[in-house]
């Protein structure tokens, strides 16, 4: 019977009170259910669910990837720490990205610590901007977070934090310019233990390097240590030249991507012999739209939807290059202006396309169509659980495909012919069945007969064409 209340738990027809008694069922999966899979929930079933005594209740609530960051941030001061933690994690990677409200992220850096912060700071639920603003923040806790954004701070605010009336902001800031003392970095990785640690990559990548330093890394020819010399930003110009020409591919990938790349490494490297360090060379900001032209860079299959830039940064200009991976990095910027939208929706790259579909709100529901039958990369059924994803009129397109990927969308269109919705909860894909089980135009007699099927019957609970009656009759039996 807990399939069935999983599935009403779930069911966006369930009246409040329905709801109310599932959370009194006491049973964690159906609880899971509800507060983790409802994309709506009434706020006096949100109220019942904040003060339920079982903190994995309330922890479902914090995980939800549909409702909002300000709705999933009422857990903020949660006494048990299993909520917060499900709060500082969030959704989860395969969610839609909902970044929390900056009020509750301020609580959260002034109140959390340890294995909760680690998992704030990697969840993609903050914005580098909130971090970087903590600078000029009245609260010194906050203030002391800002200088782990220390590359990011203008010096400005680094000579402010430096000179800051606590303490403990001054050591962290020194710590951060520490770090940029070649000096002591040296004297620091003298004193660790023989055996390479994470200790020795932090100063090797990260830190200024003496030249006594980099002398030995150029003496050992290692791959991971001229890679280290080709990434950290302190490396002498002539031994990023000399990197460039003796690495392998991978060093002088790296090297293309240096902020400060000499305009003779940039020809050079625009001529490689791997496609990946020429591709890595044409969407350098220096470059102007023929140079970039020239070079023979290669667009490579959209892989994954966590682009390495932080989409704010992307300039909104990208959006008209000819180049489509700048293109790419404009593309999921979730606040784009509708002008722009508009104009990337009709782009001929397809990862532009799917990036637009996967995160802006506003992108049209006929791309977000397009992108669903064009592209079949790891993301593509996210595009189904979209808002604006269309429904309506899919059935009489899609419902005798070949493809059981494109049946699928004809199994959720609302308006569905009730034969056909009957005949799809028989279809040889189990995905095709749940969704038409779900289907609102399946037949009253098929739908009832659906309950009594181990396989559908939580998809059939989940119907929104599901009466009121039946559902108080299920909760009753169960």
């Amino acid at each position: 019977m807990s399939a069935i209340l999983q599935g009403l738990a779930v069911n966006p027809a369930a009246p409040a009170d329905v709801l109310l008694r599932l959370l009194d069922s006491g049973d964690g999966p159906v609880h899971s259910s509800l507060c983790r899979g409802r994309r709506e929930i009434p706020e006096e079933v949100v109220a019942a669910v904040l003060a339920h005594p079982h903190p994995r209740t309330r922890g479902g609530l914090a995980r939800n990837p549909y409702v909002s960051g300000e709705l999933r941030g009422r857990v903020v001061d949660d006494e048990f720490w299993l909520v917060r933690s499900c709060l500082a994690s969030g959704p989860g990677e395969d969610a839609w990205p909902r970044q929390l409200p900056d009020h509750v992220i301020d609580r959260m850096y002034t109140t959390y610590s340890g294995q909760e912060m680690d998992q704030l700071i990697v969840s993609r639920q903050v914005p580098n901007r909130v971090r970087i603003g903590y600078a000029t923040h009245p609260s010194p806790t906050l203030r002391r977070y800002s200088t782990g954004m220390w590359r990011w701070l203008s010096e400005e605010h680094r000579a402010a934090l430096l000179a800051d009336p606590d303490p403990d902001i001054r050591a962290s800031a020194a710590r951060q310019l520490g770090e940029d003392d070649a000096a002591e970095m040296e004297r620091q990785l003298r004193a660790l233990p023989g055996t390479r640690s994470h200790a020795h990559s932090h100063i090797l990548v990260n830190c200024r390097l003496s030249r006594a330093v980099v002398d030995e890394l150029l003496l050992e020819r290692e791959d991971d240590d001229l890679w280290c010399l080709a990434h950290n930003y302190s490396t002498p110009p002539d031994v990023v030249a000399h990197v460039a020409r003796v690495g392998n591919p991978k060093v002088r990938l790296e090297v293309a991507r240096r902020e400060d790349l000499p305009r003779d490494l940039c020809n050079l490297l625009a001529r490689d012999t791997d496609p990946e360090v020429r591709t890595a060379v044409s969407v350098r900001p220096e470059l102007t739209e023929d140079e970039r032209a020239a070079v023979d860079y290669v667009v490579p299959p959209l892989r994954d939807l966590w682009l390495v830039e932080d989409p704010y940064r992307a300039p909104l200009s990208h959006a008209r290059s000819a180049h489509p991976l700048l293109r790419r990095r404009v593309a999921h910027n979730p606040d784009l202006p509708a002008d722009l939208v508009a104009l990337l929706a009709a782009d001929d790259d397809l990862g532009v396309r799917v990036l637009l579909a996967q995160f802006h709100p506003g992108a049209p529901p006929e791309l977000l169509l397009r992108c669903y039958l064009e592209y079949t990369g790891r993301y593509r059924d996210r595009l189904l659980g979209l808002p604006q994803f269309p429904t309506v009129g899919l059935g009489l397109r899609f419902a005798s495909a070949e493809d059981p990927a494109v049946r699928l969308p004809a199994a959720r269109d609302p308006e569905l012919d009730p034969a056909v919705a009957d005949a799809l909860t028989r279809d040889e894909d189990p995905r095709i069945r749940s969704a038409a089980a779900r289907n609102p135009a399946l037949p009253p007699a098929r739908l009832h007969q659906l309950l009594e099927d181990k396989e559908l019957m939580q998809d059939a609970a989940a119907n929104p064409a599901l009466p009121p009656e039946t559902m108080y009759r299920l909760l009753d039996e169960a």
